[in-house]
């Protein structure tokens, strides 16, 4: 009986082409740092608020969520900060958007199918692929992937590296196998996070400091200054509001897909199988020391690296997780809607 094939994943075979090392922690040896991201914790925040609107356009229902997301809000300042910036956030995307021009077909969708030898059209016995789009949705007879996104900034840079977004070109060739239906293209939905930090005012002794050298400057001997309080939440959410009725916090692009690019990826994704079996069967996956800072920040297994997979490291700060957490679908959650 042949073994059953692999389930792999875009974010699999994106780390692979990144650094192969990074590949054997997370999926052969199963280790996930026990400190999460925060940058990752905002983004499937906002995920999770985005479909829930598509679903059923509730706010009250997303505002409850985000409560929900976000329990330790009251003395962790990291959910203190992603609470107040998602509830902005979707407050002002969903009077931006309370109108759509597209048909919501699908949330969350998620697909398997055969990775294929472009040159013989053989199934791999190996690897299959899976994926979760965020949505599949149509305008007039075309549809479109709709695919959220969350940025620090949108720029031109920004836009222009959408075209060389591998993921989503194989998510709708899979989407166009298992669904049968032509994908026209993508749609991305654009939210910019605000930079914005509520201010903490200043303690006495800063107060005190702030007006001796006012003081000492002024010909009066006097000064009008007063301590700066911390900004109330709700002080700090009428700047965030107005923050977010800037148009350039939210954006919609459309990319239309080139057959062409089916066929050049499928190739690629051919020739990642076979690297990563001759690296399975040899036992040399190699570290690829220009990505350990690739995001301004220590990869996710850099420790590890450094300390050439120290035991104790890896009981301190590491716990195994099985792979392809992203592909888990909640029960009872509607994902789909008939076409």
């Amino acid at each position: 009986m042949s073994p059953t094939p692999i389930v792999s994943t875009y974010s699999m075979w994106s780390l692979f082409r990144n650094c192969r090392k990074a590949v054997d922690w997370r999926y052969l040896q199963q280790l996930v740092p026990l400190e999460h991201d925060r940058n990752l914790h905002f983004g499937s925040l906002i995920h999770e608020c985005l479909q829930a609107w598509h679903e059923r356009r509730d706010l009250a229902e997303v505002l409850a969520l985000i409560d929900k997301l976000c329990p330790k809000r009251l003395y962790d300042e990291g959910q203190r900060r992603d609470w107040h910036n998602a509830t902005a956030m979707m407050k002002a995307y969903t009077a931006r958007y309370a109108v759509e021009e597209f048909e919501v077909v699908a949330l969350e969708k998620t697909f398997q199918g055969p990775i294929v030898n472009p040159a013989t059209s053989a199934a791999s016995r190996s690897f299959v692929l899976a994926g979760k789009v965020d949505g599949i949705v149509r305008v007039g007879d075309d549809y479109f992937l709709l695919e959220h996104k969350t940025a620090s900034q949108l720029d031109a840079d920004y836009l222009e590296r959408l075209w060389t977004d591998f993921q989503i070109t194989i998510y709708a060739y899979y989407v166009e196998q298992t669904m049968g239906i032509t994908i026209t293209g993508i749609l991305y939905n654009i939210l910019v996070k605000a930079r914005l930090q509520q201010s903490k005012g200043e303690t006495e002794e800063e107060y005190e400091a702030r007006r001796a050298e006012l003081l000492a400057k002024s010909k009066t001997g006097k000064t009008t200054a007063k301590r700066k309080l911390p900004e109330t939440d709700e002080e700090f959410q009428e700047r965030l509001a107005e923050k977010y009725t800037d148009p350039a916090m939210f954006h919609r692009e459309t990319l239309y897909l080139s057959r062409d690019r089916f066929d050049i990826l499928r190739s690629e994704l051919w020739e990642l199988t076979k690297a990563f079996l001759d690296a399975r069967r040899r036992g040399v996956f190699y570290q690829n020391t220009g990505f350990c800072f690739n995001f301004h920040r220590p990869c996710a297994y850099f420790a590890l690296c450094r300390s050439n997979g120290n035991p104790n490291v890896i009981e301190n700060f590491y716990q195994r997780v099985e792979p392809n957490e992203e592909l888990r679908v909640l029960p009872n959650d509607p994902t789909e809607t008939a076409f």
